[in-house]
């Protein structure tokens, strides 16, 4: 077997959420309500929560579930960290380490349209020291690029190098802590791009793929929880019958389907 691949001992559910906030309508939102009511469903369901990095290499139980947030936008901070908090559970933060400290609006497209309006703040990144501080609350914090590109567009190899290793290095510079872990912006991977991941010196890798594949540590599913996800089509997402089905030929031709029926909508992961 493939040294990547993970043998199936464990029912692993990887969320993949972004910001939270009470008003924002953005896709990569949700509400404080609603993501405590979702976290709330997969703990009476009998999940324990985990790191990335742990549910990948050692899940702590037959049912595992891991929270974790690409972009590490400040609300994660202010208002995600103590719902979590609340509930005992860790979590598992991406960084685009170019933008922490910065007190500036981060900005690339699938996200540029919220500049100069009333949500503009949403785009704030955390602070390293608000980083820090998840850290020593025992969540991981871990590489999303430097800039957050869409790594496959990269031609020069040197670049995507320089993204993947620069940034890991960047997080075990400021928190003292192993870096392990990489979420690809926007989910975008190919064969060179894992390549680079693995000789960046990552072990894992979180993706967004629409059909979820075999559990490759360089490519791990992860469900997109996103603005339009209420309950309904929450539980939906997370049932084991559902991620057995996106794993299936027969979720490729329902997307096919689906993407002719109507437009997807744009997305800043």
């Amino acid at each position: 077997m493939d040294a990547d691949i993970v043998p199936r001992v464990a029912d692993t559910v990887v969320l993949c959420y972004h910001a939270v906030s009470y008003d924002w309508p953005a896709d990569l939102s949700t509400t404080p309500a609603r993501f405590e009511s979702q976290l709330r469903l997969l703990l009476a369901r009998g999940y324990r929560a985990a790191t990335f990095h742990q549910a990948v290499t050692a899940p702590p139980a037959r049912r595992t579930f891991v929270v974790t947030f690409d972009d590490a936008y400040r609300s994660v901070h202010r208002l995600a960290a103590p719902i979590l908090s609340g509930l005992g559970l860790p979590a598992t933060v991406f960084v685009p380490t170019d933008y922490p400290d910065s007190e500036e609006p981060m900005a690339w497209p699938g996200i540029e349209r919220w500049l100069g309006g009333p949500h503009e703040h949403e785009l704030v990144p955390m602070s390293w020291e608000e980083l820090a501080s998840l850290a020593e609350r025992g969540w991981e914090i871990a590489s999303h690029t430097k800039s957050h590109p869409r790594l496959p567009e990269l031609e020069d190899d040197d670049e995507l190098l320089a993204e993947l290793r620069d940034s890991r290095e960047a997080c075990e510079h400021r928190l003292d802590r192993p870096c392990r872990t990489l979420a690809y912006p926007y989910g975008a991977e190919d064969a060179r791009v894992v390549r680079a991941a693995r000789a960046a010196g990552y072990t894992a890798a979180a993706a967004l793929p629409e059909r979820f594949h075999v559990e490759d540590r360089f490519r791990w599913p992860r469900v997109g929880v996103y603005h339009v996800d209420d309950e309904r089509r929450f539980r939906l997402k997370v049932s084991p019958a559902v991620r057995r089905l996106r794993g299936s030929p027969v979720w490729t031709l329902l997307e096919r389907a689906r993407s002719h029926a109507r437009p997807s909508a744009a997305r800043g992961g």
